[in-house]
């Protein structure tokens, strides 16, 4: 693991630390599971228990990473990206993309859901519209070839 700030928005953190809340209770319920099926002593309790285990790496993998983005966090000043004037992690953009208006909010990494206009600040687009202001147009090599993007509002 490295320790390299992550930024999140206080709503990313707060759904972060949530989610931990919740995998933390799921461990208590999958040890259940694993305690039952070692009592249990069949050939059944060994397919619960192998699926149990299973599940149990799963909770444990995920706690380990929320725990370390959480230690690793930097909330973003959401008021100071508005002010900034430029794209910076935090600022919701309005895109112009070939006569299609798009808008996303430029996230850090846990938190980009794409297809709710959440981007990574490390993605293409969101790497290509840090920095730019109002009446810029980018270039971004995505996919399909390139896209040319004129930003349209920071908000």
């Amino acid at each position: 693991m490295t320790d390299k700030p992550v930024p999140l928005t206080r709503e990313g953190k707060a759904k972060l630390e949530q989610e931990l809340e919740q995998l933390r209770i799921r461990r208590r319920e999958v040890a259940e599971l694993i305690h039952n099926a070692q009592e249990q002593g069949s050939s059944q309790a060994d397919a619960e228990y192998d699926d149990a285990k299973l599940e149990q790496g799963r909770v444990e993998g995920r706690i380990l990473e929320i725990e370390d983005i959480l230690r690793r966090a930097k909330i973003i000043d959401e008021e100071a990206a508005h002010a900034a004037g430029r794209v910076v992690v935090g600022s919701t953009v309005e895109v112009d993309q070939d006569g299609t208006i798009r808008t996303y909010k430029i996230v850090g990494p846990p938190e980009a859901d794409p297809l709710n206009g959440k981007i990574s600040n490390d993605s293409p687009v969101g790497t290509a519209l840090l920095g730019k202001a109002v009446g810029d147009v980018v270039s971004v090599n995505v996919p399909k070839g390139v896209i040319k993007l004129k930003v349209l509002k920071i908000d």
